[in-house]
């Protein structure tokens, strides 16, 4: 937790390879696993595997996920990393301390050459409410140090500082704001969306991007590798469990449902080679497992009695875009009841899950604006159809039940947009004076647009009194929840087309317990 007596330095996040040594490795000698690989006929690795990192997440109270993808040559054409193709031994442990010299749990695993040697260990009865260092080996090999926590036991409610992010495009910049995330020590990370793009490289670009638009299994695993070589990306990781939801460019531009954003026959297959590179590459139990064109990203996690964080895909299950896509005024098509944004069977997830609710905080992770932000100016309405604007009775559906259920403090955070939001969330949002059922809080990108600028959007905001605040540079949001309040710090860098910014806090805001309302900090 937030309070734990140890940290992970910078040193020991991105401490790997054979520097390691120096860790105390008895635990974690090299004869089993090399005795391993002898037997099956086969010769050690002679380069370093661990080149993407490591990364946990899904924690419950007792278990977490361990992460890792072999990889000596992450940007080879195959896809495969340059890793042979057969199957490899890792050993993994936990250690209540980074030098590892109290060592809890430990095992091997395989890593299968048809899941791109990714390493998935769901590791098991952990004590809750407890930070973790954990660390892998292949061969002689040591992997980086990460820090991982266990969700708190049920009945109790400590602190949380929790940080989310979305949209982080290589080829606009540097990924610093993940390094910044880092340093903040988060006890919990959620990824909102857009991990990766799947658009091709572009002369423009700030970073060369690998080769050309993705679609087939070994463009995706490629790009992943690219970006999982970023060591700001990989400090992150390191440096807390994640809660990752995908959105469309993990797939495809505005993608819907079994809708590709234009006509594409092949769209199915690259539904499938895009769903099972994410799985490969994000620290998810084995229930998220695509299979083939289906893949259940939807989950609930919760941190004792204080927050439960609902984790919404609201791409899988949508009905296309209203109207043709974009920003459209006067969209009848947005307004059919019947159109949905989760699919049934999610939604009544969802909703049976606010009825059920017991925590001080719940928090819905999603991907695009929930608020309701007329973007024309005047008396014509014009909308995002994108956005839950273009799936209204969705919406409404969802807002109604956050609102008159047992919901005690209704979260809705947000990323796609590229740019901090904060918004008040109304129970009729063409009425500003009616009911608060909750708040909402938007991200901007890692990256994605370049460094922005200081526009102020006075205008936009001045068509939509419930928004609260607008800032386009990049970033990401800093929360820290308590029993009595919600404090959200939006984090900006000043540029990320070269690497090294300061992160500063452009904006606080305060949600006290009872009150749906933004509050200046």
């Amino acid at each position: 937790m937030s309070d734990a007596p140890s940290t992970v330095n910078r040193r020991s996040i991105l401490l790997g390879g054979t520097a390691a040594v120096g860790l105390g490795l008895a635990g974690l000698a090299a004869e089993p696993a090399a005795a391993a690989q002898r037997g099956a006929g086969r010769g050690p690795l002679t380069t370093n595997p661990f080149t993407l990192g490591v990364a946990s997440g899904d924690p419950w109270p007792d278990s977490v996920v361990l992460w890792t993808r072999l990889a000596t040559d992450p940007l080879a054409d195959s896809g495969l990393g340059g890793m042979p193709d057969r199957d490899l031994v890792v050993q993994w442990q936990i250690a209540t301390d980074e030098r590892f010299r109290h060592v809890v749990r430990g095992g091997a695993t395989t890593a299968r050459s048809a899941a791109a040697h990714s390493v998935h260990v769901e590791a098991g009865g952990l004590r809750p409410g407890t930070e973790y260092y954990y660390r892998f080996r292949a061969d002689r090999h040591i992997s980086p140090v990460g820090r991982t926590l266990t969700m708190p036991a049920p009945g109790t409610m400590p602190d949380l500082t929790m940080c989310f992010a979305s949209c982080a495009d290589y080829g606009d910049g540097y990924f610093t704001a993940y390094r910044r995330l880092a340093e903040d020590h988060p006890d919990l990370v959620l990824h909102l969306g857009d991990y990766l793009y799947e658009y091709p490289a572009n002369s423009g670009d700030i970073r060369a991007v690998l080769g050309p638009e993705i679609r087939t299994l070994a463009d995706y695993r490629r790009r992943y590798a690219q970006y999982k070589a970023d060591p700001d990306l990989q400090s992150a990781h390191a440096a807390a469990p994640w809660l990752v939801i995908w959105d469309d460019h993990e797939i495809e531009n505005n993608w819907a449902g079994e809708v590709p954003e234009a006509p594409d026959p092949g769209f199915p297959d690259r539904r499938t080679a895009a769903f099972q590179a994410y799985y490969e590459n994000m620290p998810l139990r084995r229930t998220a497992r695509p299979r083939g064109t289906d893949m259940r990203l939807y989950r609930r996690f919760a941190w004792g009695d204080l927050a439960t964080f609902h984790m919404l895909d609201t791409r899988q299950y949508r009905d296309d875009q209203a109207c043709g896509d974009g920003l459209r005024v006067d969209c009848a098509e947005r307004l059919d009841p019947n159109r949905t944004m989760t699919g049934t069977e999610q939604e009544r997830w969802l909703i049976n899950g606010f009825h059920r609710s017991r925590a001080r905080w719940d928090v819905l992770g999603q991907q695009v604006f929930f608020a309701q932000r007329d973007r024309t100016y005047g008396e014509l309405q014009g909308f995002d159809m994108d956005s839950w604007d273009g799936y209204r009775a969705s919406r409404d559906r969802i807002a109604a039940a956050m609102g008159g259920s047992q919901v005690r403090n209704g979260v809705v955070l947000t990323g796609d947009v590229h740019r901090h939001w904060a918004a008040d969330l109304r129970e009729n949002p063409d009425q500003p004076d009616s009911a608060g059922v909750g708040v909402e809080l938007v991200t901007t990108s890692i990256t994605s647009t370049g460094d922005g600028n200081e526009n102020t959007n006075s205008r936009e905001l001045s068509e939509n009194p419930h928004i609260k605040f607008f800032k386009n540079r990049r970033g990401y949001v800093r929360t820290r929840f308590t029993e009595g309040e919600l404090r959200a710090d939006f984090r900006i860098l000043p540029y990320v087309t070269a690497p090294g910014a300061e992160a500063q806090t452009a904006a606080t805001f305060v949600v006290e317990d009872r009150d749906p309302t933004l509050h200046p900090g």
